[in-house]
């Protein structure tokens, strides 16, 4: 018979796909449930303050040099805010991680490419600021989910952004992306042509436009069951980063939902996919080192 703690884990589990991800109510109970233990109390700094942007910082107790994960979160680029993910950040730095996790300006306030350039400014500050709260500035890792897997595509992928923001490419040691949306033309919906438009410059806001094989080590994940955003961004960037020879590595699960992709890395549904051990592997073994990863494929399932 299951133990009271596994059942009330299934119990949780249910809560949360029932409420769905998108939903403030299954969003609030990860959050609730994030951990609090080991790490220090969370700290809100501003880093654009003419446009009062403002970024979370978790630390872990007695951090010292620590790898810095930078997360940008997803919601169309039209919504969001940081603090719908505290149980993002407060389980990575329960892993040993500072973790940062900026707002940016979102449509219809800002169009393309102006969210990037918030994205590239709150890296610029993190890099200025990190070694302030245990964080180490050589050792910075972008990740996102969503439309923020896309944020942290673009600034991996074409260093314009980070050297526009006073930064260099060569700050960002890997870079982590979940469901993301690297290769979405044709634009159809209304709402993305507006952000994303002209159409003469459709191609360029493309993710796979800038891979060229000379970016920083990528770890690309996606779900098979992703009906949001389709896997074949992810496989597509894959394969053509793979065939310019640059540094890129690619997890596949079956099973979960876009919403779960991001869900899992929590402390309560963590037990449901090796995706939270893939983000942590990945992230030391890119910080560890000075030397790109191989391309490799990897899959749930063998």
């Amino acid at each position: 018979m299951p133990d009271l703690s596994s059942r009330l884990i299934r119990l949780m589990f249910l809560l949360v796909e029932f409420f769905t991800l998108s939903g403030c109510t299954g969003v609030q109970i990860l959050n609730t449930l994030a951990p609090t233990e080991a790490i220090l109390p969370t700290v809100t700094r501003t880093y654009n303050t003419e446009h009062h942007l403002a970024l979370d910082i978790y630390q872990p107790e007695n951090a010292e040099q620590a790898p810095v994960i930078v997360f940008f979160w997803g919601g169309r680029w039209e919504e969001g805010d940081k603090s719908l993910y505290r149980f993002v950040g407060a389980e990575l730095a329960r892993k040993g991680f500072v973790v940062v996790i900026p707002n940016y300006r979102l449509y219809p306030a800002v169009k393309y490419p102006t969210f990037l350039d918030d994205a590239a400014q709150a890296v610029a500050w993190t890099h200025a600021h990190s070694a302030e709260f245990g964080g180490d500035a050589d050792k910075i890792v972008l990740m996102g989910h969503s439309a923020g897997a896309y944020n942290a595509a673009m600034l991996t992928l074409n260093p314009a952004y980070l050297h526009a923001a006073g930064g260099s490419r060569a700050w960002i040691r890997g870079m982590i992306g979940l469901g993301g949306p690297y290769d979405f033309l044709p634009l159809v919906e209304p709402d993305l042509q507006a952000i994303f438009g002209p159409p003469s410059q459709y191609p360029q806001t493309q993710p796979i436009h800038w891979a060229d094989g000379s970016n920083p080590p990528m770890l690309l994940i996606e779900s098979r069951a992703d009906t949001i955003v389709n896997p074949k961004n992810t496989r597509n960037l894959y394969n053509k980063i793979k065939a310019h020879g640059g540094a890129v590595e690619k997890y596949r699960v079956d099973d979960l939902s876009h919403q779960m992709l991001i869900g899992v890395v929590s402390n309560v549904l963590s037990s449901r996919s090796e995706i939270l051990q893939q983000i942590v592997n990945f992230t030391r073994q890119e910080t560890q080192s000075n030397q790109p990863q191989r391309m490799q494929e990897k899959s749930s399932k063998n």
